[in-house]
């Protein structure tokens, strides 16, 4: 009678690795390589039952075993569900999972599709009601473990933080971290107490953005300042030489940059509303058209303000209106809303610069003081006129009006306006003055 030998089943072996911090990875042989190499080890003792070892590497430096979002876990479950795997060797259990759910729901993946699970330090066989058992004790103690180890951690930050050290994050702007304390950096320190300081003088985090995006302040990551940051800037009471846990304030051990009396001034300011300040914001904004605005016939048009309840409202009025004096001929211009007017005549104004007409009579005005002053150069600057109108704070916009604006004519067929040659000259010298010292 012939026997005839059965072919011993081939197990594709996969070994999962996992370390929760980082510290260490970036080793020659670190604590991944370690439970892979000793994993391998088992699979080769097992050689003899069919046991092969995949060379695909499933690891994950720097996860967390309390959660299933995990990369090298994730591919791990496609090739199993794959029919790619038939066996999963870990180092401990834990290095899977410390949630008792979380098990639980890898375990049914794995009896879904045949898949056994191996810890090489425990003895375990999870297709055993017995061996189901003992890995839920030992996941429940593994889980225990972990919450108690998360309450020390976060016990041992409040209480340093009580202490007023610094246990880490994003550095704040005006510090520097060197051997895990806060030091004061000189440069950047001068900055925020600037930024404190205008806020104050000014009341307004809009104008105050403006003017630091015109002089190209810069925050701790290289970026413009936005109104954003101010607020966080402003709230951050480690300016003032405090350590904050959980809303509760101690005092630090690094030096204040701001004073006591400069950070109460600033959010005494902060406690009226935002609606509030915006309103003082505008009274204190000069009338971009004050004095350069008329009706067709001659009559001037003032800026005036009118308040509804909490809301503030800007016109530009005849002056005939004011004087309740109707005359002939006002054309019905009484009152026009002021913030559509400007912007209908900054409009005019862009239109008018890419006009061939203007940027030859520039050239001409520019070239009346400075010979040297290039073409080109003028024309770049005119193209440029957008950017430099946003980069300006209120006062210099009206500034820059007054320059290029003769006069401003409201009439029954729309806006006219005329612009003033010699100061449409001063507006490209000076905004041609910093490329030329750039390049001296």
């Amino acid at each position: 009678m012939t026997s005839v030998n059965t072919p011993m089943r081939r197990l594709r072996c996969a070994v999962y690795t996992r370390k929760s911090s980082e510290e260490g990875l970036d080793m020659e042989f670190n604590s991944l390589d370690a439970q892979r190499e000793a994993c391998e080890a088992y699979v080769a003792s097992q050689r003899a039952e069919g046991w092969v070892c995949m060379r695909e590497r499933y690891d994950d430096g720097g996860f967390s075993g309390g959660t299933l979002e995990r990369p090298g876990l994730k591919t791990l479950i496609k090739d199993i569900e794959a029919g790619l795997v038939d066996v999963i060797v870990v180092y401990k259990i834990d290095r899977l999972s410390r949630s008792l759910m979380d098990f639980a729901r890898l375990v049914e993946v794995f009896d879904k599709h045949g898949v056994t699970f191996v810890s090489v330090t425990q003895a375990f066989n999870t297709t055993t009601s017995m061996g189901r058992l003992t890995l839920n004790i030992l996941l429940s103690f593994a889980q225990f473990e972990r919450e108690v180890t998360g309450e020390r951690i976060r016990d041992k930050f409040a209480a340093s933080r009580a202490k007023g050290m610094w246990m880490g994050g994003f550095v704040p702007m005006g510090y520097d971290v060197v051997e895990r304390k806060l030091l004061i950096n000189d440069a950047e320190a001068a900055a925020v107490r600037h930024i404190f300081q205008r806020f104050v003088e000014l009341g307004s985090a809009t104008l105050l953005t403006r003017e630091l995006v015109a002089n190209g302040t810069l925050n701790k990551r290289g970026r413009p300042i936005d109104k954003g940051f101010l607020y966080k800037l402003f709230r951050n009471r480690v300016y003032i030489g405090e350590a904050v846990h959980r809303g509760s304030s101690h005092p630090g051990e690094h030096q204040a940059i701001i004073t006591p009396e400069l950070w109460d001034q600033l959010h005494a300011i902060l406690r009226e509303s935002p609606r509030q300040r915006a309103a003082n914001t505008r009274t204190q904004t000069p009338a971009l058209l004050k004095g350069l605005i008329f009706t067709a016939t001659g009559v001037a048009m003032t800026p005036t303000a009118t308040k509804k309840g909490s809301r503030h409202y800007r016109y530009y009025t005849s002056m005939d209106a004011i004087r309740n004096r109707a005359g002939e001929g006002t054309d019905g211009f009484v009152r026009l809303n002021a913030g559509m007017v400007e912007s209908a005549v900054l409009q005019h104004i862009r239109s008018l610069l890419r006009t061939p007409e203007i940027a030859a009579r520039a050239v001409e005005a520019a070239r009346r003081n400075e010979r040297h002053i290039d073409e080109r150069d003028v024309v770049t600057s005119l193209a440029g006129f957008d950017g430099l109108w946003q980069s300006l704070f209120p006062a210099e916009q009206a500034r820059i009006a007054r320059l290029l604006i003769e006069r401003v004519t409201v009439s029954s067929d729309g806006l006219a306006v005329d612009l003033r040659t010699e100061g449409l000259g001063s507006v490209i010298r000076e905004m041609l003055t910093p490329k030329q010292e750039m390049a001296a």
